[in-house]
């Protein structure tokens, strides 16, 4: 009863009345809630549901994430199909094509007050910036909550392209579960840039994700001149990644600018998609920034959807990018 209590009141504050049908009701997205909507006839059928709202500017969405406060209009199909105990029991629900057309999953997220002394159980997480300082922005609060990742459900997908394990932290490979953070609207921005890619010359390209989520502690590892990542980094509040397209699976950036080599005009190339994706869709405007290849990787690109424009590149020496960088035939050398 007190489930119920709580979800009428989250709704009705949401709730709009739908003017162009007598006796529906539909659910307006909240601000920064514009992934998830649901519409219902007063009686007596059960709520249908807008897909666009669910799956995406890209169509391609397979999954959202819901807590009590997070996602709450996604709340009505967990009850319909899965009961009260969904709502409260973290986990992966397959609702199967049953409500969108297609294979869909609500995933109920574990609150984040479940974390203690950095850790939730045996995984070690660390702290966010907002536990041991000031906030810069709202876009640096706690996360909401937690996936709760298994060796059963890892591979259950979040988009057409992309899986819950492309976007793990890359450490405590033993140990499970593992918890997660991430966002919808940065996987619904990755498959609108394979869209794009295809648009402009690069069909079916294979979107590699070096880096996703990084939980706090295993980010600090990096922090600093040689490790070069941010202190405060987007990539622990699962609305990063870095990327690169990879289709023919050697693990390295391919040859996206066809001048025979392997460099950060490559990168560039996936720029260029991220620039045209945010033109046409201001909602995920984020940060990109290019990366040059070293011994232990080869190029790529970050991404992220912070919510405001940022730009930034680490390249080649100019001499390199005049004609030095490492040649196609060389490619598998930086991997």
């Amino acid at each position: 009863m007190a489930v119920h209590a709580i979800l009428v009141a989250q709704l009705a504050a949401v709730l709009t009345v739908d003017t162009g049908g007598a006796g529906r009701i539909s659910a307006a997205p909240s601000r920064g809630d514009s992934d998830a909507a649901t519409t219902r006839s007063v009686a007596p059928a059960a709520p249908t549901y807008r897909p666009e709202w669910l799956l995406g500017s890209s169509g391609k969405l397979r999954a959202c994430f819901v807590s009590e406060e997070r996602n709450v209009l996604a709340i009505p199909l967990l009850l319909r199909y899965f009961g009260d105990s969904a709502v409260r029991r973290p986990g992966v629900y397959p609702l199967g094509d049953t409500a969108l057309g297609t294979p869909f999953s609500v995933i109920t997220l574990l609150p984040f007050k479940s974390k203690a002394r950095g850790r939730v159980g045996g995984y070690r997480l660390g702290w966010w910036p907002g536990e041991r300082r000031g906030l810069r922005t709202e876009a640096y609060e706690n996360p909401d909550g937690f996936i709760v990742v298994t060796p059963e459900n890892q591979y259950t997908p979040v988009s057409e392209h992309f899986t819950l394990r492309d976007f793990l932290t890359h450490d405590q490979e033993g140990i499970w579960p593992k918890y997660m953070v991430l966002s919808e609207a940065l996987v619904d921005k990755l498959e609108l840039i394979i869209d794009d890619l295809a648009a402009h010359g690069h069909p079916n390209a294979h979107l590699a994700i070096m880096s996703g989520f990084r939980t706090p502690e295993y980010n600090s590892l990096g922090v600093g001149h040689h490790g070069g990542r941010a202190r405060d980094s987007r990539h622990q509040f699962g609305d990063a990644a870095d990327i690169y397209v990879d289709n023919d699976g050697d693990g390295i950036m391919d040859d996206l600018n066809g001048d025979g080599r392997i460099d950060s005009r490559d990168a560039r190339v996936l720029l260029a998609s991220v620039e045209r994706v945010e033109a046409a869709h201001p909602e995920l405007v984020g940060g990109a920034g290019v990366y040059r290849g070293t011994r232990m990787h080869g190029p790529f690109l970050h991404v992220d959807v912070r919510g405001d424009p940022a730009r930034w590149a680490n390249e080649e020496p100019a001499r390199r990018r005049r004609g030095h960088a490492t040649p196609v035939s060389a490619r598998k050398k930086l991997s």
